[in-house]
């Protein structure tokens, strides 16, 4: 990475920890999209791990009722293990590109949520049926996107718990993925010596930020602060399927435009070098 990357990076995270303390929205929800907008989806989901543990961990361990709140959503919980796993191999096999057209989906599908407010609702027969295979899904869209937030969030709204409780739950839940996360993409090479060393690196700005943003709470338009970030949420998710849009685009221009291969003047062995037309380089041949 060069230095203009690092600066995204780092200006991603601390903005991410501001919105987290201010507006209650989680960081790893804010941080993935405007970091893969920077640095690509693999960098990004490996970068975010360690701030987003770190901004969690403190609120997580607090709250009186931790051991309580993970024995009533264990079996949630205990299904995003496998699911991660899964959505971790996946991001090593699949086209980044549909990964991260997935990222933006689910960012979209969260501020549709938050905007909407729907009244979810789950009869305890149906929450209990549901934990599994919700806890499974949710690991494998995090493994895959690095985006925890579905089904997790409508699964927890839908169990009408109390505020605390809620945000207990749906706080282990988010950091018991983002260790699981870890684990699986050290373990399938995706997160470098170099990514981890950035990663550690944005522990204590994530960190201060969100102490920061906590302290701004009372002191800033809250409400208004939140719609701005969903609509920058909204923007950034359109921006990440457009830009690859545009990038096929080039692509496809680049080939429609080539001469004759017969035509090139360049088909000796001895000059493979590939010619630059109309702006664009010479499309890797498949």
């Amino acid at each position: 990475m060069n230095y203009h990357d690092v600066a995204s990076v780092a200006a991603g995270l601390f903005a991410a920890g501001i919105i987290k303390g201010v507006t209650g929205i989680g960081y790893a929800t804010c941080a993935m999209p405007m970091l893969t907008l920077a640095v690509g989806l693999p960098a990004a989901i490996s970068i975010v791990i360690l701030p987003a543990l770190a901004s969690n961990a403190a609120m997580l361990f607090a709250s009186r009722n931790f051991g309580a709140v993970f024995r009533r959503f264990s079996v949630f919980y205990l299904g995003i293990l496998p699911g991660i796993a899964t959505g971790a191999l996946l991001l090593t096999l699949v086209d980044v590109r549909y990964a991260t057209r997935g990222l933006a989906i689910l960012t979209l599908a969260y501020v549709l949520l938050a905007v909407a407010r729907p009244q979810l609702s789950l009869s305890s027969g149906a929450a209990r049926a549901l934990a599994l295979p919700a806890g499974v899904l949710n690991g494998v869209l995090t493994g895959l996107t690095g985006s925890q937030i579905i089904p997790l969030v409508p699964y927890m709204l839908a169990l009408r718990l109390e505020p605390a409780v809620q945000a207990q739950a749906i706080n282990l839940a988010v950091t018991i993925a983002s260790a699981a996360l870890g684990t699986a993409l050290l373990g399938a090479g995706v997160m470098t010596p170099e990514l981890l060393a950035l990663s550690a690196a944005g522990i204590l700005p994530a960190v201060a930020a969100t102490w920061a943003g906590t302290l701004l709470h009372c002191r800033l338009p809250v409400d208004a602060l939140r719609r701005l970030t969903l609509l920058v949420l909204s923007v950034v998710a359109i921006g990440l399927v457009t830009g690859e849009l545009a990038d096929i685009a080039r692509w496809t221009l680049a080939f429609a435009t080539l001469p004759p291969r017969h035509s090139l003047g360049h088909s000796s062995a001895a000059d493979p070098s590939p010619p630059v037309l109309s702006g664009f380089e010479y499309p890797p041949m498949p």
